[in-house]
């Protein structure tokens, strides 16, 4: 069965001074160690320290806030990648600073190329990705973490979003389990047919082969972010479903010309991306 963690029900415990972390995703939680996640909020001068065996990799997303980790500049626009066995001490700048820090356990089980991920930090200002557009429907994806982006198949990531009276076809995953963390909005996630509303700052987890699809119903747009782990995975459309595939707009967030240029694609089909 899914796992919803409910914004309300998340719990903060203190890390070090000026600095709580409420664990999202544990073993405890999901009974699966593909992924660990926490919410970590920083006051302004504080810091966390991220410590990763050498077997492990992960990512930090901020969700406000500014912050300094081994001289690399964290915001609400980016997303940095750690590296194999990353040890570092992440400082807030500039007033409260909140984080999703996550971590994948032994790695080299989901990407038996984890060696040749680079050893330094690597970021993407996501603000700069091609937006990409739903052939069937009104939705919106940004890449946040691919091959390309990441340096390894252990992970993948998107930001979608839904505008008011979108709704996506069901589905499921076969190969990967995967999580949505909503950032904006109010959406409700149909769970193998039964309705679960998701507010800003819940967060839902898929393991394989469980059907899923969202609907926002709201007046504003519903916004998550989604990681997979492993990236790769087959993705299984249920019976009726228009297969979703994604559109260049040619523009970035801002209206801009992209950083890079992705074609049309169908979902599940973006290795090299």
């Amino acid at each position: 069965m899914p796992v919803i963690v409910r914004n309300a029900d998340q719990s903060l415990s203190p890390m070090a001074p000026g600095c709580d972390a409420a664990a999202l995703l544990t073993p405890d939680v999901i009974g699966s160690d593909h992924i660990f996640l926490e919410r970590v909020i920083l006051e302004e001068g504080a810091a966390y320290e991220i410590e990763l065996d050498t077997k492990m990799v992960g990512w930090v997303q901020a969700l406000s806030g500014e912050g300094i980790l081994a001289d690399v500049e964290i915001s609400p626009k980016t997303v940095t990648y750690l590296p194999l066995g990353f040890a570092g001490k992440l400082a807030a700048v500039g007033g409260e600073t909140v984080l999703l820090v996550a971590r994948v356990p032994d790695a080299g089980r989901f990407d038996p190329e984890i060696g040749d991920m680079p050893g330094e930090l690597r970021q993407v200002d996501w603000t700069r990705e091609p937006v990409l557009e739903s052939e069937h429907d009104a939705r919106k994806r940004i890449y946040m973490a691919t091959k390309a982006l990441a340096g390894t198949h252990a992970f993948k990531g998107e930001m979608i979003s839904y505008p008011p009276g979108t709704a996506a076809p069901e589905h499921h995953h076969i190969g990967a389990e995967h999580f949505q963390y909503v950032i904006s909005g109010r959406g409700t996630a149909l769970l193998d047919g039964t309705g679960h509303v998701l507010e800003a700052g819940d967060l839902l987890y898929n393991y394989e082969h469980e059907p899923h699809a969202f609907i926002n119903q709201s007046d504003d747009d519903f916004v998550f972010v989604e990681f997979f782990v492993p990236g790769p995975c087959e993705t299984i459309w249920s019976q009726g479903a228009s297969v979703c595939a994604w559109l260049p707009t040619g523009v970035d967030s801002a209206g801009r010309k992209p950083s890079r240029e992705i074609g049309y694609h169908v979902h599940g089909q973006d290795d090299g991306l």
